[in-house]
């Protein structure tokens, strides 16, 4: 110790220590939350549609449990040194409690339009896969225009006679008039799907990448291709139905398989897909909060959340 220096007791150091730690902050998603405004680029609709859904359960209470968990996810990317900055318009949700697909789509499509004609990112949190049929109609563009990316372990291709479900939004937008030039689908799983499904998106002219081909060639590449195929388009819409990614780690989908997408190609993907300046509407479907007992699947979603913005950001 030099002259003059006076020894500071050990418990003081701990107590500064731990007052610096108690005053420390920790820039969390709950944060850029706000009212909506003109200013704000980003918005958030909230879809809880659980009416329709092939395997009943509770994804109408997935946007609630999302903005819950919001505030346990960090603003600032420790890889690419940036700290996510933007705000998030929150619309709330929709009161839609009770309604058949039919019903809630009309009112579903209203609601993102509102947000989508406004901003240049909507970020929709179903809610069952029905809701990705109206969010591409809230575009307001002729379908010829828009293009359709789904990171799904399926189809999505079951017949209508029953009905709409969230087992055939993809079938429904082609009998609506979307071409199937306009639809890349990433992510279709071995043993998820039937033949007849795989037939008629190849019959339609989708551009199908299944989960091998995922594995062999890269996640970035898959995307990259799927942005090629939509070279025609003015705008994009970016189905993505969690149930891609594999079981084990993400339990919370019904529809999710083992040997599904490894989750961190599922952000990486995300990240890349809202970097491109026409991908306007982001959903997140068939997350089944009541099947997962843990909070792993929570933290995912939000972390999709993180994921959007950071590759808004980019653009």
């Amino acid at each position: 110790m030099a002259v003059g220096e006076q020894a500071i007791p050990h418990g003081a150091v701990c107590g500064t220590l731990l007052g610096r730690k108690a005053m420390s902050s920790w820039p969390n998603l709950a944060e850029l939350i706000a009212a909506p405004d003109e200013t704000t680029a980003v918005g958030l609709v909230g879809v809880p549609l659980g009416a329709g859904s092939v395997t009943p359960g509770g994804c109408d209470r997935a946007p609630e449990l999302l903005r819950a968990t919001l505030k346990r996810i960090a603003t600032y990317d420790v890889e690419t040194g940036r700290e996510i900055a933007t705000r998030i318009a929150d619309h709330g949700d929709l009161e839609i409690s009770g309604m058949s697909i039919e019903d809630a789509s009309t009112p579903i499509r209203n609601a993102i339009a509102a947000s989508a004609l406004q901003r240049p990112l909507t970020l929709v949190a179903g809610g069952n896969n029905a809701v990705t049929r109206p969010a591409v109609h809230a575009l307001g563009l002729p379908l010829e225009r828009v293009g359709l990316v789904t990171l799904d372990a399926h189809f999505d291709m079951r017949e209508l006679g029953p009905g709409l479900s969230n087992g055939n939004p993809v079938r429904a937008l082609l009998g609506d008039g979307l071409p199937g030039r306009n639809i890349a689908q990433l992510g279709l799983a071995p043993f998820a799907n039937s033949r007849a499904m795989h037939e008629d998106a190849l019959a339609a002219g989708n551009l199908v990448v299944t989960i091998g081909e995922i594995g062999s060639g890269g996640i970035a590449r898959a995307v990259e291709r799927a942005l090629g195929w939509l070279g025609h388009v003015e705008a994009i819409v970016v189905d993505c139905d969690i149930d891609v990614i594999d079981r084990g780690q993400l339990p919370g989908a019904p529809g999710a398989r083992p040997g599904g997408m490894a989750v961190h190609d599922f952000f990486a993907a995300v990240r890349q897909l809202a970097a491109e300046p026409r991908v306007r509407i982001v959903d997140l479907v068939e997350w089944d909060p009541m099947l997962d007992p843990s909070d792993l699947s929570a933290l995912t979603a939000a972390r999709w959340l993180a994921e959007c913005l950071a590759g808004f950001e980019t653009r």
